[in-house]
């Protein structure tokens, strides 16, 4: 090639530099779309599939995780009401996922890292909401919490 330098050849093209920097969001998707495929295909609501909650078989508490997986089952079948009457709060977190994952890939695009920093005051705040969210849906009052 004429006119081309040796740095120019050593340089990946812009495309393909961005394909490398998507590949780790890009697997993480396919994870995730693979669990809820898995989680989609495979009713939890048929006994003998998933193992049960520890807490809830020892104890009789619904911990913050119990009914997670209907509700994805639920979700991946497009029902909304369903997943939100299992766990409303794994709801949120597929959404809080979907709304982080497409900021990573926006980052990633733009060559920027994706940072989260959570101070304590979030740590707490996130362990509170859970707390709550738990105490709650084992009270009487709460019962629509339940899954």
């Amino acid at each position: 090639m004429q006119g081309v330098t040796d740095s120019q050849r050593a340089t990946p093209s812009a495309a393909r530099a961005a394909a490398g920097r998507l590949a780790v969001p890009a697997g993480v998707l396919g994870a995730v779309a693979a669990a809820f495929a898995y989680v989609g295909a495979v009713d939890p609501n048929e006994p003998g599939h998933y193992p049960a909650c520890p807490l809830l078989r020892f104890t009789g508490i619904y911990c913050p995780g119990c009914g997670g997986l209907r509700s994805a089952h639920a979700f991946v079948h497009g029902d909304l009401t369903g997943a939100l009457a299992d766990n409303a709060l794994a709801v949120a977190g597929y959404l809080a996922f979907a709304v982080l994952w497409a900021v990573w890939v926006v980052r990633s695009l733009r060559g920027r890292p994706l940072r989260i920093d959570l101070g304590p005051v979030h740590l707490w705040s996130l362990g509170a909401l859970l707390l709550v969210f738990t105490v709650v849906r084992n009270l009487p009052f709460g019962g629509w919490l339940h899954p």
